[in-house]
C-alpha cells in the first residue's frame, strides 16, 4: 500500500513507545522530527488512534489554507484540546514562535491538564529550530526523531505484505538498500515487484518472487514520471528560460547525489567547487522567489533562504530525481552542453555619481531572474577581505558578463579605473557591455564597440521605463545569446 495508512504493513520505529507515553502524557508539548518518509505522521497517526480511539485529532498543516487560521488561532484559551502541527517547518517564522513560546508556558504549568496538547511535526532538526527561538524549553518538551527503518524493520514490512498475498519477494536486502530505509518507497518498490510479475491479489499457492533491480527502479522512476517531471523540469529552468541559465539544474542535480533530502546549500557550495558559482548563484536571492512565483514548484521543495535549507519533503520525488537520466532531463531543459559556471550572470561597474542608475538597473536584472553582483549587496560577505583582490576575481572570472556604466567620473575616478583594468581583457572577447551615458572616450574601450548609449537626465523615477526598454532588456537579451 503507497497511500494512507498502511493497514496491513505498518511496524512500529524502536522508540515508538516512548513517543506513545509522551503522546499520552496530559499537556506536555511534543515534537517529532525526521527526514521525509520515515514515517513521522504515520507514526503519529496510528499513536493517536491507539490513544483517541473514539475521536481522533485532526492533523493540521500549513498546506491546507483552511488549517492556517486555526494554527494560528492556538493559544492558552484553547481548552484542552490537542493539537497535531504537520510541516511545522513550513509555518511562517511569527506563528512557529508563537508555537514556540506557547510550548514553554505550557510546559511550565503546573496545571496542564486544562491547558492544549501541543504535538508539532516537521522534518529534520524542527526540535533544535524550537530550542533556538525559545532556549529553555528543551527540558520541558519530548523531542523524538523517527529515523529511516533499520534492515530488520525493513525486513519486516515486505515480509508482513508477502504474507498476505503469499508470495515470498527475494532479496530484501536490495530493497532495503534502494529504499534506504525508506517506508514509503519499500511499500513502492514491493508494489511494482508485485505488478511486475503478476501478483495482484493473494495466491492460493506459495510463490517466490526473484526480481531484477534495474527493471524496477526504472518501473518506479516511469511510474512517477507524470507526477513530477514537469515540476522538476519547471524548477531547474528557472523564472526565465535562458539555454545558458542552469544553475537550477545543477543544484537539483546536486541534491539527488546526497544521501538525504534535506541538505545545506552553504555545505554543498563548499564541497562542490565546480558548481559552486552556481549555487552561491541563487542560494541568496533567486531559488526564494523562484519557489514563491511557482506554485508547482513550492509544493514539491522547500527552501529556508536564512538557514540555506535546503528540502524535498515527498520520498518519492527523491527516489525519482535519484534515478533520473540527468542528460536526458537537461536535453528536455534545452541548456546547452558544457555550460561554465558562473557565480553571477551581471558583474555591474559604476561611479559613486551614477549609484540609483545602477542600483534600478541591477534590481529590474533581478526581476527578470538575473544574478548581478551590485557591491552593496554583498559587502558582509568581503568583511576583513581586500576589496581589490575581490573584485579582481568578480570582473575577471565569476561573472558571464560585465555591464560598465560610463562617463566623466568613470574615467575620472580611482576605484572605477580600477575596475576597468580588471575587465579589460575581456572587451575583445565580446564579454562587456558598455552603457555610455556621456561621449567621454576610454582608452582600451573601442569608439566602434557595440554599446549601449543612453541620455541619463539623473532622474530615474522619470526615466524609469525607457531604461528598462533600452538598458535592462538589450542586457538581457544579450545574456539569452550567451
Amino acid at each position: 500500500m503507497t497511500e494512507g495508512v498502511p493497514k496491513f504493513t505498518f511496524v512500529k520505529p524502536p522508540n515508538y513507545t516512548a513517543l506513545l507515553v509522551d503522546i499520552r502524557r496530559a499537556g506536555k508539548p511534543v515534537v517529532i522530527e525526521g527526514q521525509s518518509g520515515t514515517g513521522k505522521t504515520t507514526t503519529i497517526k496510528m499513536a493517536l488512534a491507539e490513544i483517541f480511539p473514539d475521536a481522533v485529532p485532526t492533523l493540521l498543516t500549513p498546506r491546507e489554507p483552511t488549517h492556517l487560521p486555526i494554527i494560528q488561532a492556538i493559544g492558552l484559551n484553547s481548552g484542552n484540546k490537542t493539537f497535531v502541527v504537520d510541516d511545522f517547518h513550513r509555518l511562517d517564522k511569527d506563528t512557529k514562535e508563537s508555537l514556540a513560546d506557547l510550548a514553554k508556558v505550557i510546559a511550565e504549568r503546573d496545571n496542564r491538564e486544562t491547558l492544549p496538547k501541543l504535538i508539532l511535526i516537521g522534518i529534520n532538526n524542527i526540535g533544535a529550530d524550537l530550542i533556538k527561538l525559545v532556549p529553555d524549553v528543551a527540558k520541558r518538551i519530548g523531542i523524538h526523531r523517527i529515523t529511516p527503518g533499520t534492515f530488520e524493520l525493513i525486513s519486516e514490512i515486505i515480509s508482513l505484505g508477502s504474507k498476505k498475498l503469499n508470495i515470498e519477494i527475494e532479496k530484501p536486502e536490495l530493497i532495503f538498500k534502494e529504499s534506504q530505509g525508506d517506508y514509503w518507497l519499500t511499500q513502492s518498490i514491493c508494489r511494482a515487484i508485485c505488478i511486475r510479475y503478476n501478483v495482484d491479489k493473494t495466491k492460493n499457492d506459495l510463490i517466490m518472487v526473484n526480481w531484477e533491480n534495474t527493471e524496477i527502479k526504472k518501473a518506479v522512476v516511469s511510474n512517477l514520471y507524470h507526477n513530477y517531471d514537469s515540476a522538476v523540469k519547471e524548477f531547474c529552468r528557472g523564472r526565465r528560460f535562458r539555454s545558458t541559465n542552469d544553475p537550477y539544474y545543477k543544484l537539483l542535480r546536486a541534491v539527488s547525489e546526497q544521501t538525504e533530502s534535506n541538505v545545506d546549500l552553504n555545505e554543498i557550495a563548499n564541497a562542490r567547487p565546480d558548481i559552486r558559482g552556481s549555487i552561491n548563484n541563487v542560494k541568496d536571492h533567486r531559488l526564494k522567489v523562484l519557489l514563491e512565483q511557482k506554485e508547482s514548484c513550492s509544493r514539491l521543495f522547500y527552501y529556508d533562504s536564512d538557514t540555506k535549507n535546503f528540502a524535498i519533503e515527498d520520498p518519492a520525488l527523491f527516489f525519482y530525481i535519484k534515478n533520473l537520466d540527468w542528460e536526458a532531463l537537461r536535453q528536455r531543459c534545452g541548456f546547452r552542453e558544457g555550460i561554465k559556471d558562473f557565480e553571477w550572470d551581471i558583474a555591474i561597474s559604476f561611479a559613486g555619481e551614477n549609484r540609483a542608475f545602477a542600483s534600478f538597473i541591477t534590481d529590474q536584472l533581478k526581476e527578470l531572474d538575473i544574478s548581478v553582483f551590485y557591491d552593496r549587496n554583498y559587502e558582509d560577505n568581503y568583511l576583513g577581505g581586500l576589496w581589490s583582490e575581490n573584485f579582481l576575481n568578480i570582473f575577471q572570472n565569476k561573472s558571464r558578463l560585465v555591464v560598465v556604466i560610463l562617463d566623466e567620473h568613470h574615467k575620472s575616478k580611482v576605484w572605477p579605473t580600477f575596475e576597468r583594468d580588471c575587465f579589460r581583457s575581456r572587451i575583445s572577447e565580446g564579454e562587456v557591455i558598455p552603457v555610455f551615458l556621456d561621449k567621454t572616450i576610454f582608452p582600451g574601450i573601442p569608439t566602434d564597440l557595440v554599446s549601449i548609449h543612453f541620455n541619463f537626465s539623473g532622474d530615474v523615477d522619470a526615466q524609469r521605463d525607457k531604461i528598462i526598454d533600452d538598458v535592462v532588456l538589450r542586457i538581457a537579451g544579450k545574456l539569452d545569446q550567451c
